[in-house]
């Protein structure tokens, strides 16, 4: 049973029991990410992220190691557009440790300047290894150019000038206006008792301010660009993409269904198409992303240089397909069974349930429980495919970046007409 919950300074506090594991997830979550930072303190919010396992008040960043290695438990963090999240795994009886090393990471910081230095550093790295990692930065540049001056366009690493120019003033001052009661939802699930978990964590999180910097920012408007960039690699990188809905539309059941369809799967048409009968690529996939106010469907394609224009060619021919006509009862139904199977396997991890009873307390201010979930994706008919193919696949409405040798080939929007 899910059970949701207050704590005296207003955080959200959610729980799920699970009698028959041996584990306990619990994560604090933050319902600010890198779409809530200026555009000068680009990065700012995964900076954060990364100080706050470099050390606190009371323990250094070896100490958070060696606590959560000596009772074989797990901890990662990591921030994404619109939130931000610390997690630990661990059994259920080291559960007050976890609570307890969680709330001195989220609540007691050092922001020591030598750390601030040494991370700087790191992280310049990563931002390098995403230009030297092409499946990942032509997705940087889709975005980039899809969503221009728009914080969801902007990298959430941050870019080497922004990050250089961070300083400890500035991440402390981010801290004490991000990290707020009114900002924070706190999840567990596991072998626990809700009401002894709601003890550990008020007292834990006790200190935790009540309100923060409110920061509201516009939807964007999605521009479906073309870019060609040149860079010297064995293969070409495809991403193609239209506007889509937000993370509470009443079509994101259909609009699920019709990725799986598209190239959600390995019996999608584009991984049938593109790679199973062409044998163009070894990568090609589509995905949804979802935000408070606008989404996106996109599709990606690794390949050989000379066959970017078929691939890209096949891939506007499955759309239009979707858009004009109505997809076969039994490929239907198969996408049904592979994205209700998928959600339920995916929830036998107390790690994912704890995940989606934060996801869905920060998106949507309740809990769907998985009856209702699946329901929805019964529910969806041939016509609802059709209808949202013909609401997001629209003449004009499809923008792509290609990274690549080129050589001399370029995309142009008339390649990208549906």
């Amino acid at each position: 049973m899910i059970v949701r919950d207050r704590l005296g300074n207003g955080a959200k506090l959610l729980t799920e029991a699970m009698p028959h594991v041996r584990s306990v997830s619990v994560g604090v979550w933050l319902t600010r990410g890198s779409r809530d930072e200026p555009a000068e303190l680009g990065g700012i919010a995964h900076f954060v992220e990364h100080m706050l396992f470099k050390g606190t008040t009371t323990r250094s960043a070896e100490d958070i190691a060696q606590e959560i290695d000596s009772i074989g438990g797990q901890a990662d963090a990591f921030t994404a557009k619109e939130y931000a999240s610390y997690y630990i795994k661990v059994l259920d009886e080291h559960l007050p440790l976890a609570i307890d090393l969680l709330a001195d990471i989220v609540l007691h910081p050092a922001f020591s300047e030598e750390d601030v230095q040494k991370e700087k550093k790191v992280v310049l790295e990563e931002i390098k290894m995403v230009e030297d990692t092409p499946d990942d930065l032509v997705h940087e540049l889709f975005n980039e150019r899809f969503w221009p001056d728009h914080p969801l366009g902007r990298p959430i690493l941050g870019t080497p000038e922004t990050v250089e120019a961070l300083t400890q003033h500035s991440l402390r001052e981010y801290f004490a206006s991000a990290y707020t009661a009114d900002n924070v939802v706190i999840a567990a699930v596991g072998n626990i008792d809700h009401q002894r978990v709601s003890d550990l964590v008020e007292r834990a999180f006790a200190a935790l301010p009540r309100t923060g910097r409110h920061v509201a920012t516009p939807p964007p408007v999605a521009i479906p660009h073309v870019l060609n960039r040149t860079k010297e690699l064995e293969q070409s990188h495809i991403c193609l993409g239209v506007s889509a809905y937000p993370q509470d539309h009443d079509r994101r059941y259909a609009t699920h269904v019709l990725n799986t369809i598209l190239g959600g799967s390995m019996s999608s048409r584009l991984f049938q198409n593109v790679r199973e009968r062409r044998g163009l690529a070894y990568s090609v996939f589509s995905g949804v992303g979802a935000f408070r106010d606008t989404g996106a469907v996109t599709i990606y394609a690794g390949c050989a240089n000379d066959a970017v224009d078929e691939v890209i060619g096949v891939i506007v021919d499955e759309l239009r397909t979707l858009k004009n006509a109505p997809v076969p009862a039994g490929e239907l139904r198969r996408a049904k069974d592979h994205l209700k199977g998928s959600i339920m396997l995916s929830l036998e991890s107390t790690s994912s349930r704890m995940s989606n009873l934060a996801r869905q307390e920060i998106y949507f201010d309740r809990q769907y429980s998985l009856d209702e979930t699946l329901a929805g994706f019964e529910q969806v008919t041939t016509e609802d495919i059709r209808h949202v193919a013909e609401d997001l696949f629209t003449t004009g409405a499809l923008g792509g970046t290609v990274l690549g040798p080129l050589n001399g080939w370029n995309l142009t929007r008339e390649r990208l007409s549906l």
